[in-house]
């Protein structure tokens, strides 16, 4: 036993739903709710034990708005008592919302607390909460230190500054469909999938009746030859733009939720741990390259954790853009073969606000599939900031539970 040692009991998501897909019309409360309410029937867990729910979104406007997490909660008819509370990290959003829970628990305020995150972005588009109306949060003051950039250019600076041109994105990008093809045709995913019930709407806009949605959608076949046609994200950029939507994370739905606990409690409950939290971290880096946080972010938590990259089997860093996870390759020295070894946000998408606790679901799930021992989680995220999480695979069997 490692004193309070904070353990992973479960962790699933949603399937992800495709730009104007299936989850289109689910409003956001109900597919977080619904994804709350299945990690507890599939762990038969009285949802009154969890001390807190941290969850998470990005565009916090309309549906999204006046803290989601506990509308979602009440309206999927869990314990009025637990309390909800919803953050922002931007892209990295629902990996802060699990390290915060890391910390509830640690702690000792609450000996079991879920992480979780949802994004519609269908319904609430993806800048709909900078709306210029009610002014701009990078003003004067902030232009007169730092250039004002968005990601996607901050994804070209970082295609650049490290060497990587347009064939090198492409075949990142070919590689993240094949392989994601490869996961979806061996079933690797349907184990973590929470199935939703989702309406059907008719060319009237009626709703005409629901089915269940369970598997990831946004897949396409794909070629070097087809990758090299499509046109640049920012055609107009001095010197052309190398990024394209075969090499960008899709606009998507979807929703994730990660039940944390003492190890202590977890045996008082009957429950058996699948992984422990081993180090999580968020740090800031250039708000004007944007988005190479994943880098310092897993070099602290590495040197925190007295690893070596060399240690972990798996690598989930959120494929934003190809340049992101490569120039990340390229910094930490790790090896292809165990980065993003599913597909990522290239094919299957990015849901903002739930990427990060899907990313912690398939580094779980892969370490189990592949007998591996540590597993690293890194997101970046607009404004320049950087998450990282270690998580370490436990069997029933090991003396330290």
């Amino acid at each position: 036993m490692r004193g309070t040692e904070v353990v992973i009991v479960d962790a699933c998501r949603s399937a992800i739903g495709r730009r104007k897909g299936s989850l289109k019309d689910l409003p956001a409360p109900n597919l977080l709710g619904d994804v709350l309410r299945g990690l507890f029937e599939r762990n038969d867990m009285d949802p009154a034990e969890v001390g807190q729910v941290v969850g998470a979104c990005v565009n916090q406007v309309g549906q999204q708005s006046g803290n989601i997490t506990r509308n979602a909660w009440l309206a999927a008819g869990l314990p009025l008592e637990v309390a909800s509370s919803t953050v922002h990290a931007q892209c990295g959003s629902s990996q802060q919302a699990t390290t915060l829970a890391l910390g509830l628990v640690a702690g000792g305020l609450v000996d079991v607390a879920v992480a979780a995150g949802v994004e519609s972005m269908n319904q609430v588009p993806m800048n709909a909460s900078t709306e210029p109306t009610y002014g701009t949060g990078r003003g004067e003051r902030y232009r007169a230190i730092y250039e004002v950039t968005t990601q996607f250019e901050g994804a070209e600076r970082i295609a650049r500054e490290w060497g990587l041109d347009r064939a090198a994105l492409d075949a990142y990008g070919l590689r993240a469909q094949e392989r994601a093809a490869v996961a979806v045709d061996e079933g690797r995913f349907q184990s973590q999938i929470v199935p939703v019930e989702v309406p059907v709407i008719d060319d009237g806009a009626q709703v005409i009746g629901t089915k269940w949605f369970a598997t990831d959608e946004a897949l396409r076949p794909t070629t070097l030859e087809g990758l090299a046609a499509l046109k640049p994200n920012l055609p107009d950029r001095p010197g052309g733009g190398w990024h394209t939507a075969g090499t960008s994370s899709q606009i998507s739905d979807g929703a994730s939720a990660v039940l944390m606990m003492t190890a202590a409690k977890a045996a008082r409950l009957g429950l058996t741990p699948r992984a422990r939290i081993v180090r999580s971290a968020l740090v800031g880096s250039d708000p004007v390259l944007m988005l190479t946080g994943p880098i310092p972010a897993s070099q602290k938590v590495l040197a925190d954790a007295g690893l070596s990259i060399d240690d972990i089997d798996t690598f989930e860093v959120n494929e934003a853009f190809a340049s992101v996870v490569l120039a990340w390759q390229h910094e930490l020295g790790a090896d292809p073969d165990r980065l993003n070894p599913n597909g990522g946000a290239i094919p299957f998408g990015h849901p903002l606000g739930a990427s990060g606790g899907i990313l912690i679901t398939r580094a779980l799930n892969e370490l189990e599939r592949s007998g591996g021992r540590y597993g690293l989680v890194a997101m970046c995220c607009g404004g320049g900031l950087g998450t990282a999480t270690i998580i370490e695979r436990l069997t029933p069997t090991e003396e330290n539970l």
